[in-house]
């Protein structure tokens, strides 16, 4: 009888203690997740850790996953969960990691957006992709550096179209480090990897914060610029209505103000084609009228010497026309064979080239001394309101992309980086956005406009924003990571050119920036007219 109350008593207080540590695991195990830390690592986590960041149905579906770890654990009883995994463990999902795909409802980690099974694009999809972001409406800026650069300007622009392609494969090799077996596998996933890799083990996210503030600084300053130029298209296309351009680019941030309830990026998508088609309306019109002029074309004035006083500012306004670096890690992780990436970025690049150095020269040409900061405010009144409403269409239909692409790498960075975060989470436990959250977004547009209106300089920005973070994110980081991630298997010819890159990049965006923030700074001491 003895015997049989010790072993109950023992088995109860067994019992109690197994109790006792499941819920101190759990405890520490939420804990550490919170501070950014991972108990395990699978396959389908680091699957779920590769799907795309900047579409919302990552976070709706973290949410959603994290709902049904709870109810599987509250009909389990106790504090295990019906797969066997403790409370607090579901917080593993905003790192990468979680239960297994069985605690899914539709059976896959990442289904909703499609996850390991995604459709993949081909590289000529790629390459559209590609050349949508680098002949962009920024061109349209081409002519004025013409201008004050000349024949100089025209081998820049060629000039920058070889870096940028250069640039742009050595990032990606970035991506890769070789097995024991001398296969090369991707082992990183975006710039922000590479920029971390290259900072640890000392500084193992200084680079991380490096590149994301970059990026931000040039998304934001290209939502800017949407709202400069789109004031300044109105003003010059009805200058007889009693409207400022600053009036002008208000009315355009109202028309802006609904992108702050953006959810996802596929109410984004939809606004490329009415791009791409109203881009293509805009080069046809632009170029036919240059063509129609062809018998006046002053080829005398383009000339072999430069403004040294304005032309650093023409090298930004290039540069940033070719900037396309910041996602082309995800856009040749999407290939369906990456094997053709680079062959894709020469066509690309080769074609913006030509392009973009014709239609530079053909509107210099057409109007020399004459040429405007943006080309077709020099067409003639009769067919400029035209041209202008279908380029302001393109810059509000643009605008929403970066702008959400910015708040995506805000909202990453400030608000959802577990622990490590320095704000609370801006989306509630159901995934919606919450009040104070919509309010930050809607404080960005209007941040936008108040930079757009005090600072209406199309040129001066764009030549500012090129030599800051366009020539960074496209000259300077691209050739100092891959001297640091693989110098040890370079050639001597690579050194050479990541080294010059790195050292003739340093040098024109110092240049650029100084001279563009001196013709700011001069711009509003003496109210030059925008």
């Amino acid at each position: 009888m003895a015997t049989l109350i010790r072993s109950k008593i023992s088995n109860k207080l067994s019992n109690a203690a197994t109790t006792v540590t499941n819920k101190s695991q759990a405890k520490v195990s939420g804990m550490f997740a919170k501070l950014g830390f991972q108990a395990a690592t699978d396959e389908e986590g680091l699957g779920f850790a590769a799907c795309d960041d900047l579409d919302y149905d990552h976070r709706q579906g973290l949410q959603m996953d994290i709902l049904k770890n709870d109810e599987i654990g509250g009909e389990g009883g106790g504090e295990m969960g019906g797969d066997g995994t403790v409370e607090g463990d579901s917080h593993y999902q905003r790192d990468g990691t979680g239960p297994p795909p069985s605690a899914s409802k539709d059976g896959g980690f990442c289904s909703e957006l499609g996850g390991l099974d995604k459709p993949k694009i081909t590289a000529w999809e790629a390459g559209w992709n590609v050349t949508n972001a680098i002949q962009g409406m920024f061109v349209l800026g081409l002519p004025y550096a013409i201008l004050h650069g000349g024949y100089l300007g025209l081998f820049l622009i060629i000039f920058a179209a070889v870096v940028c392609c250069y640039t742009g494969k050595i990032l990606i090799a970035c991506l890769y480090e070789e097995n024991e077996d001398g296969q090369l596998v991707r082992v990183r996933d975006s710039y922000v990897d590479i920029a971390n890799a290259c900072c640890a083990p000392r500084f193992p996210a200084l680079g991380g914060h490096v590149v994301n503030v970059a990026q931000i600084i040039e998304l934001v300053m290209t939502c800017i610029l949407y709202v400069v130029v789109s004031g300044n298209l109105m003003y010059n296309s009805f200058p007889t209505l009693p409207v400022s351009q600053r009036s002008w680019a208000i009315i355009a941030t109202a028309a802006l103000l609904p992108c702050a309830f953006l959810k996802n990026l596929k109410a984004v998508s939809k606004f490329s084609l009415l791009c791409t088609i109203a881009h293509f309306i805009i080069n046809i019109l632009v170029i036919a009228y240059c063509l129609s002029r062809a018998r006046d074309w002053a080829w005398d004035k383009v000339k072999f010497y430069i403004d040294v006083k304005k032309f650093p500012i023409s090298i930004g306004i290039i540069v940033f026309s070719y900037t396309s670096q910041i996602f082309l890690p995800s856009l040749e992780g999407n290939m369906q064979k990456p094997s053709e990436f680079h062959c894709m970025m020469n066509w690309t690049h080769i074609a913006a080239c030509i392009l973009k150095g014709l239609f530079a020269l053909v509107a210099y040409l057409t109007w020399a001394d004459e040429t405007k900061e943006v080309i077709t405010d020099n067409l003639p009144s009769s067919i400029r309101a035209v041209v202008n409403l279908f380029l302001v269409s393109k810059a509000l239909l643009s605008y929403p992309l970066p702008f959400f692409a910015a708040v995506e790498v805000l909202e990453k960075t400030f608000f959802q980086d577990g622990g490590r975060a320095f704000f609370p989470d801006c989306y509630g436990g159901d995934g919606r956005l919450k009040s104070w959250g919509l309010s930050l977004r809607c404080a960005l547009v209007v941040f936008t406009m108040l930079m757009a209106i005090y600072v209406p300089h199309f040129a001066l920005l764009m030549g500012l924003t090129g030599s800051l973070t366009g020539a960074g994110l496209c000259f300077l980081l691209p050739s100092l990571f891959h001297l640091k991630l693989l110098w040890r298997k370079l050639l001597w010819h690579q050194v050479f050119f990541d080294v010059a890159i790195f050292v003739i990049g340093g040098i024109c965006s110092i240049s650029g920036f100084i001279h563009s923030v001196e013709g700011l700074i001069e711009a509003y001491k003496y109210n030059i007219p925008d």
